[in-house]
């Protein structure tokens, strides 16, 4: 049993009235569109990864009341939004084994139903009546949403570098993850320094789960990932791998990423080529290296918290989200 198999059989009943609230707050009596899109998304097989980490967060520190539902359907709410958007953005075509909401219905649809989750996601937070908890929530939001723009204009950029990277995977991965952590702690009345403890573990985690996932654009299955090998390299992102590739450079392997990611000249064989040059470099190990070292930082902002069975199991999860490229 994976950790977050399980989180999920100890925090099974509040998961199940996470679960419950999502279809609630999904329906519409004036649009059957929006509970037909989402339902495809948030029915499609994803283990809510971010609300368990809510969940987890305020049980850990004591919580007994009801909010953390609300907030941890808040943070699934918010990330299903972005995957519909990012979906348009990069004219995906499958998400998690799945032809995307997109493809199946369209692009003004998924636009417009993101939307709708994510006035949802604002209304759940408001009922909590926590100022913090909505500042929070709210910051993430925009730092989600500055890191897909930043990303627009670097990732198809060569002079893209692993500071820019960072910032772009803080904004679109970890700013959810740290914020998903975050307000667990806050609704269950933390002192400051375990909130703290808590964001640098999400923070940490996030960042960890986006470069692996970066890395396994290259080489992992496709039932791994939950989208097509060498997506990122199609769509011409530069990611980690690439980035560290570009960096060691000789002036041919420049001009095969100048054509391929820059210019968007691709052709049979490319991806190949891409593969083989970053293992010429090292570059996967080396990102590898990278993520292996934030999930140690995630498991190192545990130590500031009490004992605690579920610190136990983020601890476990920090290894098993770097475990996915054995």
């Amino acid at each position: 049993m994976t950790p977050q198999d399980r989180l999920s059989a100890l925090l099974a009943e509040d998961m199940a009235a996470v679960n419950l609230l999502i279809r609630e707050r999904m329906a519409s009596e004036h649009a059957p569109r929006i509970p037909e899109v989402t339902a495809h998304l948030v029915e499609a097989g994803g283990k809510r990864l971010r609300p368990l980490l809510t969940l987890a967060a305020a049980r850990m520190l004591g919580y007994a009341g009801a909010d953390h539902v609300k907030l941890a359907a808040t943070v699934e709410f918010i990330h299903t939004a972005t995957l519909l958007h990012d979906d348009v953005v990069d004219e995906s075509q499958r998400r998690r084994g799945r032809p995307t909401a997109n493809l199946l219905w369209d692009n003004k649809s998924s636009v417009l139903v993101g939307d709708y989750l994510f006035s949802r996601s604002f209304q759940l937070m408001v009922e909590t009546g926590s100022l913090r908890v909505l500042d929070i929530l709210a910051n993430a939001s925009a730092t989600i949403a500055e890191g897909e723009v930043l990303q627009l204009t670097a990732a198809q950029d060569l002079k893209t570098d692993e500071r820019i990277y960072l910032q772009v995977i803080r904004g679109k991965t970890a700013a959810l993850f740290s914020a998903a952590t975050e307000v667990g702690g806050v609704i269950a009345g933390a002192p400051d320094a375990q909130v703290r403890a808590l964001f640098d573990y999400g923070d940490a985690l996030g960042i960890a789960f986006q470069i692996v996932d970066d890395i396994l654009d290259y080489g992992g299955s496709d039932a791994v990932i939950g989208k097509n090998t060498g997506d990122d390299f199609r769509e011409r992102k530069l990611t980690l791998p690439v980035i560290k590739a570009v960096a060691k450079a000789d002036a041919e392997e420049r001009a095969f990423w100048t054509r391929v990611i820059e210019k968007g000249d691709q052709r049979e064989g490319d991806l190949a080529q891409a593969v083989a040059i970053l293992a010429r470099h090292a570059a996967i190990l080396d990102s590898r290296a990278e993520a292996l070292a934030w999930a140690e930082r995630a498991k190192a902002a545990l130590n500031n918290l009490p004992e605690h069975p579920l610190r136990d199991i983020l601890s476990e999860l920090a290894d098993f989200v770097v475990r996915r490229l054995s």
